[in-house]
This record gives structure tokens, C-alpha cells and sequence, in this order.
């Protein structure tokens, strides 16, 4: 920096002694407005030191959730992980485990939330409740802090009000206007169920509750989303999801600005989670049926969020974790799910979901291969290892999860599950080559080792192998395609 100060004085001294008086002013101006230039750029390389990083490039998903089944074979309070590429289809972690239980108040969690701090590392919120006893009063919520959900530190419970109610459902979000953290849950406030607010900057140390939201008539499952400097919260009203906008995050805020009509999945739904996809300016609407059948997520899409236009996804366009409940989902880089598959592991397991019968999968029940609507137990009928074929190069046998000498096999052409007895028919029985699907590309059909002029198809919901081509019929060829799902 005195280097260059001496050296424009040089300059601006040879000018005014080499030139007349009035060259001599315009260029002493021009060298002394360089020289101002040059000595705020490097007075700000000085004080603010190498430039900023670059926002973080997300390109995966994380889900976080508890599992149920019908018949509580799968239940578990634990949080539960998965992850995903496209948003829609899903990949349980540690073999669909608990990656950490609470030790705590209840030990065990419902409906978690899984939320990315300014500081860029992770907070994970969740109900105190094992179980279903939801009459259950409870001041608490479970917390952990994670760099990268590949491990958690600083379980705690904290107290968010003292009221004779329960606190379900928490989230966060961050409020730019108070500089601040907001935790919401629903809570009674002795006449009906609102959305409270805590306000906090650590987690730790949390505000006086208020009363964040209250439309006037019961209302639970409150989550935020942003979008173009907008704020869009999402709800659940009469057993439907509901959306409302509003320009602040203030207490109030969005009483009066619901903007949805309302939407529910084949049922009672509830739980929504709004999310916008990394790659364009669409947005899923996720819900959680939980009548008549527990534990189906259903799913809308929309290429507005601003405006009621939300359309039903097909479930052929997504496949939940299998007996996930009350989700949560948030992007991700490519990194941090690196680090999660290398942590936690992906399912050693697959399952076959239909391509016409979308909320139909492929299991086994009294030995007879079928496809059947999810959820059902035992789970466990729908998970088959696809180990390399007993029979040929490039196949592939299904090797049952609950039954590990088992595999499915055709015998008379209906496939059922058998135990290995070790012979060449067997093996042969068993071997199919995986191709390109008759009805859609991307999924997949399975060609017999023995019987190559025939492929595994469902009819009347039964597993068979028949002799099903590119020519045959639209509904044959639907029949005989899957998709590899987990």
C-alpha cells in the first residue's frame, strides 16, 4: 500500500512539472482516482480476507421417520433414515434400523423433524411418545444436533410450555425479522388444538410458548416452506392438508391466509411436507393417509406453489420407505449423502412393485407368489435378496428375506416359494434375466432361465410366467413390469 501511494505521487509529480497547468490538473485527478480505486480494493482484501464460499450445491434427499404396520409388527420410536435422487423413490438406511433412539421421557419419538441450521449442520426435532397413547399429556420434545446425520450429539428434552397438553409435531424455521429460531408443535389451548411457537437461538434455551397459529377450529401438523421471498405454511384441517401464504413468519401471521381448497390420498391424511425439486420449479405435496389403512403416503405436484394447483402423482412416480410414518424430508449435497451411505449402508433387500397395480408389491403368502396392497404383514413377505442366478450368467434369483433357503420358483408355471433342494431344476426354476420393461423402459421384466419365451406376470393379482412379448397387449405387457424398489 505505500508502495503505490509513492508511486502515484511519483506519477502525479512528473505531471504537474511536465505539462501545462490545465493537462496537469485532468491527469493528477485521473492518477488520484486511481489510486482511490486501488487502495479500497486492497483496504477490503485486507479486512475481509479470501472471498466468501459458495452457497452449499444440493443434489440428494434425506428422510427422516418412525415405522408402523398394521399389525405393529414394524413398530419402532426410533428415528429412521432414508434417502433419495430424485425425491420420489426412496432407499432405507441401515437397513430400515433406528439410526438413535431417546433415552429419555418416553424413549421413544414420533413424527421427527429433521432441520438444517444457518450454520449449515443439523438440529433434529421429534414428539416425546412411544406408541399411540396420544391422550398422553407431555411438555417435552426430543433434540439432537448432527454435522451430517452420521452421528448425534447433545440429547436433550426440551420444555416448550407447562400446559396439561401434548406438543406434536414440532419443526423450525428460521425468522429473518427477529433474528431467530421458531419452533412450532401443536398444543390444546383448552378449547381447541393451535400451533405454538418457541423462539430460540440455540436450541437449548427456548421463549415463553405463544400462540403461533389458530384459524379458529382444530388444527395439528403445521410446516413451513419458502419460496420467492414468500412464506407458505401447510396444515391439517378435517383430516385434509391446507395451505396458507403470508409475507412474515409473526405469530398471527397466517390466521386469516389459508389459500387451498383442502387435499386428502385415498383417506384420513395428514402430516404434509412441502418440498421443491432441485432441478426445476416443481413442488411435491406430501401427505400420510392413516385411515382406513395406516402408513401410505400419498403425494400431489405442482409448478406453483403460490396458487391452489396442486395434481395427484401417480404412485408409480414414488415409493415411500417401506412402513415409514410422518415424515420429513431436506436437500441434501452430494457429500453429505455420500457420507450417509458409507455411514449407515444401503438395504441388502429389494422389493417389486407393480406397474399397473402401483400400490400393489410383490410377496409371498402360503408359499404362493402374489401382489398385494401396501402396507401389509408380515412385511417382511414383500423383501427378497436379488442374489446372482442359481442357474446361467446374468441373472438373477429372489431369495426371500424371512425365508433365507427359500427362493421363488415357478413349478406348473405359477410362482411360489420353495426351499433350495440343491438340483439343476431347481436352479433353473428359480434363475430369470432381468430386461428392459415390456411397458416401460426404465422398470424392469423377468425373462425364465429355462422357459425364455416367458416372463413373471401377475393375473388376478397371482404370480406366473406366460409367454408375453413386445406384440402382446398393452394390459399383458403392464402385467409383466416391475419397478426394483426398496
Amino acid at each position: 500500500m505505500l508502495a503505490l501511494t509513492y508511486s502515484l505521487n511519483v506519477e502525479i509529480g512528473k505531471t504537474t512539472m511536465s505539462v501545462s497547468p490545465a493537462r496537469a490538473q485532468s491527469r493528477v485527478r485521473r492518477l488520484r482516482a486511481i489510486a482511490t480505486v486501488l487502495a479500497t480494493a486492497l483496504t477490503a482484501t485486507l479486512l475481509v480476507g479470501a472471498p466468501a464460499q459458495a452457497a452449499p450445491v444440493y443434489s440428494n434427499y434425506v428422510m427422516g421417520y418412525f415405522t408402523e404396520s398394521p399389525d405393529s409388527i414394524a413398530n419402532n420410536y426410533g428415528l429412521h433414515l432414508a434417502v433419495s435422487s430424485d425425491g420420489h423413490n426412496w432407499a432405507p438406511l441401515n437397513q430400515n434400523a433406528p439410526v438413535v433412539t431417546p433415552t429419555a421421557g418416553t424413549r421413544g419419538l414420533r413424527d421427527p423433524y429433521i432441520f438444517r441450521k444457518q450454520d449449515g449442520t443439523f438440529v433434529v426435532l421429534a414428539t416425546d411418545l412411544a406408541g399411540t397413547n396420544f391422550a398422553q399429556n407431555n411438555q417435552y420434545i426430543h433434540a439432537w444436533d448432527s454435522a451430517d446425520l452420521t452421528s448425534f450429539s447433545n440429547y436433550r428434552r426440551i420444555k416448550v410450555h407447562s400446559l396439561a397438553t401434548h406438543s406434536w409435531a414440532p419443526e423450525a424455521f428460521w425468522d429473518p425479522a427477529r433474528n431467530q429460531y421458531g419452533i412450532i408443535y401443536s398444543a390444546f389451548n383448552g378449547t381447541r388444538d393451535v400451533i405454538m411457537v418457541n423462539y430460540t437461538s440455540d436450541f437449548v434455551n427456548v421463549s415463553a410458548p405463544q400462540t403461533w397459529f389458530d384459524p379458529g377450529v382444530n388444527i395439528i401438523d403445521a410446516t413451513v416452506t419458502v419460496d420467492n421471498g414468500a412464506y407458505y405454511m401447510y396444515y391439517k384441517r378435517d383430516n385434509q392438508l391446507f395451505g396458507a401464504k403470508s409475507t412474515s413468519l409473526a405469530p398471527g401471521a397466517f390466521n386469516n391466509a389459508t389459500y387451498t381448497t383442502g387435499y386428502a390420498g385415498s383417506g384420513l391424511t395428514e402430516a404434509p411436507i412441502v418440498v421443491k425439486s432441485l432441478t426445476s420449479n416443481q413442488f411435491t405435496l406430501w401427505g400420510d393417509v392413516y385411515t382406513p389403512v395406516n402408513g401410505k403416503f400419498t403425494a400431489w405436484s405442482s409448478s406453483s406453489i403460490s396458487t391452489n394447483s396442486w395434481t395427484p402423482l401417480s404412485q408409480r412416480a414414488y415409493t415411500q420407505p417401506l412402513n415409514s410414518k410422518h415424515a420429513t424430508i431436506q436437500p441434501i449435497t452430494s457429500v453429505e449423502y455420500s457420507n450417509l451411505v458409507t455411514r449407515w449402508g444401503l438395504p441388502s433387500w429389494n422389493r417389486l412393485k407393480s406397474f399397473n397395480y402401483p400400490d400393489r408389491y410383490v410377496r409371498h403368502a402360503s408359499n404362493v407368489a402374489r401382489i398385494d396392497q401396501y402396507p401389509f404383514d408380515p412385511f417382511a413377505d414383500s423383501q427378497f435378496r436379488m442374489v446372482a442366478g442359481l442357474a446361467g450368467t446374468n441373472t438373477v434369483s429372489f431369495r426371500s428375506i424371512n425365508f433365507p433357503n427359500m427362493f421363488l420358483r415357478h413349478e406348473g408355471f405359477e410362482l411360489k416359494l420353495a426351499s433350495n433342494d440343491g438340483s439343476a431344476a431347481f436352479a433353473a426354476d428359480s434363475t430369470f434375466t432381468r430386461v428392459a420393461g415390456l411397458a416401460d423402459s426404465s422398470w424392469s421384466t423377468f425373462t425364465s432361465f429355462n422357459y425364455p419365451d416367458r416372463v413373471i406376470r401377475h393375473t388376478g393379482f397371482v404370480l406366473r410366467i406366460d409367454p408375453i412379448t413386445t406384440t402382446s397387449s398393452q394390459a399383458a405387457r403392464e402385467d409383466a413390469t416391475f419397478g426394483v424398489r426398496y
